[in-house]
């Protein structure tokens, strides 16, 4: 789980150009519960959905800035009152070609819009040489979504199968918080259940 020049440090810090990853507990609406945010000096490195997924002795973000700040943006993109969370990327945790089609997604995908895992294989670029298989390419683009270090910020949510949603990772709660996030965003139309922004 390391990218560019990036070693493991005790307790779980990630060391890099921008210092150590350290941790905060984001509020969350979604059916996964609060987020667990990696943030760094120089922006958000990583985002799980299960607490368990950062060991307890990992360093803790307590500079009031920075927690001020990732609390505050998360918290009006899930109250429908930011369109896109603005926080800088620390793009450590992923590496080549994976690294290009997630900033290929991140600088190409806008809220209220969805792309297929196909098509970001295209537009990616990484894929050229496949040839015959674009369907491989497509599967690939699947995994590296399921590998996205960055979700949320980095929109894997808006990467759908050319026949439906696709997956999201974790199962069924996985797709929930796809289904929940695509709702907030516009694409998909609130259900009965709808529990976001109205």
């Amino acid at each position: 789980m390391s990218g560019r020049g990036a070693v493991m440090s005790g307790g779980g810090a990630v060391m890099s150009g921008g210092g150590a990853i350290e941790w905060l507990t984001v509020p969350s609406p979604l059916p996964s519960g609060p987020l667990t945010v990696g943030i760094t000096e120089l922006g958000v490195a990583a985002v799980h959905f299960t607490p368990d997924a950062v060991p307890e002795q990992a360093p803790r973000c307590v500079e009031s800035r920075r927690v001020a700040a990732v609390t505050e943006r998360f918290a009006a993109y899930f109250a429908g009152a930011r369109r896109e969370l603005g926080l800088p990327v620390d793009w450590r945790l992923s590496s080549g070609p994976h690294q290009v089609v997630l900033e290929a997604l991140y600088r190409s995908v806008p809220v209220g819009e969805t792309i297929t895992y196909g098509r970001l294989a295209q537009r990616s670029g990484v894929f050229e040489g496949v040839g015959e298989s674009p369907g491989l390419a497509a599967r690939t683009v699947g995994q590296m979504m399921g590998a996205n270090p960055i979700p949320v910020l980095v929109p894997c949510h808006r990467v759908v199968a050319a026949d439906g949603l696709g997956g999201f990772g974790n199962g069924r709660i996985g797709l929930d918080v796809k289904r929940w996030l695509l709702t907030l965003e516009g694409w998909l139309a609130p259900t009965l259940d709808w529990d976001g922004p109205g």
